[in-house]
């Protein structure tokens, strides 16, 4: 195992990090650094706002019809333009941990996850959550 945690070594016996996604091989700032809580809030709060003006426009600002424009959003533009409207405004991207191009079902497994909140409240000390860990992507500072 080159360069990997020896199998008989806890999780708890690893070195903290120094900062957020080093153990992923990601830098410590600047372009494709691990986005920070600031951005993250701010592209939510974009996000969700937007949802919520087509759905106050069009379903009588129904809350399961922000639910489903936010998820729809999510699955649609984080293949297509590297991020949702909110993540691209704040200067993030989402990316698939493997590289490459993210693909359909990495965004929709990820949105799934992110619109039961828990998952997504719950981070590692890379700043990745759960709707992030499960399908192998990582929200970047673009």
């Amino acid at each position: 195992m080159p360069n990997s945690v020896n199998a008989s070594q806890n999780f708890g016996d690893l070195a903290p990090s120094q900062w957020p996604g080093e153990r992923l091989g990601m830098p410590r700032t600047g372009s494709g650094s691990i986005a920070r809580v600031g951005r993250r809030v701010l592209a939510l709060i974009i996000d969700w706002g937007y949802s919520s003006v087509i759905a106050l426009a069009f379903f009588n600002y129904n809350s399961l019809a922000i639910l489903i424009i936010f998820f729809v959003a999510q699955v649609v533009f984080i293949p297509t333009i590297g991020g949702s409207v909110g993540h691209r405004i704040a200067g993030l991207r989402v990316v698939s941990l493997r590289g490459g191009w993210i693909g359909v079902w990495r965004p929709f497994l990820r949105s799934l996850l992110l619109c039961l909140i828990l998952p997504a409240i719950v981070w590692d000390s890379d700043q990745r959550a759960f709707h992030d860990k499960i399908p192998g992507t990582v929200l970047i500072v673009a």
